[in-house]
């Protein structure tokens, strides 16, 4: 997830949300957006 630029972490996030993919996998990228200190976006935009 390194390489992802926050932009595409964000919105690799909401579309997996959308998809209803693995819970699991979107806490991956939840966990992910909480290290880079960016909940302020996904909260903000949700």
């Amino acid at each position: 997830m390194n390489k992802l630029s926050d932009e595409l972490l964000i919105e690799s996030y909401y579309k997996a949300q959308k998809l209803k993919l693995s819970k699991e996998f979107i806490r991956l990228i939840e966990t992910e957006i909480h290290r880079r200190s960016l909940t302020h976006i996904i909260k903000v935009s949700s």
